[in-house]
């Protein structure tokens, strides 16, 4: 259980960290 909990976490920082770069890049503009 720990694991499936790790991964969801770190996908869950990895996109959220992803759509925050990209709405950093857009506003950049």
């Amino acid at each position: 259980g720990g694991a499936a909990v790790f991964l969801s976490s770190s996908a869950a920082n990895y996109i959220h960290g992803h759509v925050l770069a990209v709405d950093g890049g857009w506003l950049a503009r």
